[in-house]
């Protein structure tokens, strides 16, 4: 499975934006998709994640409430709606795929990535 990330875009402060993760090459079935996301020279941040076929959601503690991770069975996208962003959400949001996700440095396949940047 191939990852590709998309919605990224300038916002200013207090809008909502919500980012998209299609895959090509076959469904998601059978894995957890997460979006984690990175700054430069940060580490990379999880964010949340969702088990395609259960619908088990997962979020990083300190992201839940303006993080909302969401499923599209009929487009085979994995949809991450960020809401009230703030200048801190600036960042670099990237996609992931795993079929355990068990260990962040397993993944599996990486996506590219949707840069956003929220201007105060």
């Amino acid at each position: 499975v191939q990852l590709q990330a998309s919605g990224g875009g300038l916002v200013q402060a207090g809008e909502s934006l919500t980012l998209s993760c299609a895959a090509s090459g076959r469904t998601f079935v059978g894995y957890t998709v997460g979006w984690f996301r990175q700054t430069p020279g940060n580490e990379r941040d999880f964010v949340a994640a969702v088990h395609w076929a259960a619908g088990r959601t997962y979020y990083n503690d300190s992201m839940q409430g303006r993080f909302t991770i969401s499923r599209d069975s009929d487009k085979n996208t994995v949809n991450l709606r960020i809401s009230g962003l703030k200048p801190e959400d600036t960042a670099r949001y990237v996609c992931a795929a795993d079929r355990r996700w068990t260990d962040v440095s397993k993944i599996e396949v990486w996506g590219t990535g949707t840069q956003v940047t929220v201007s105060s």
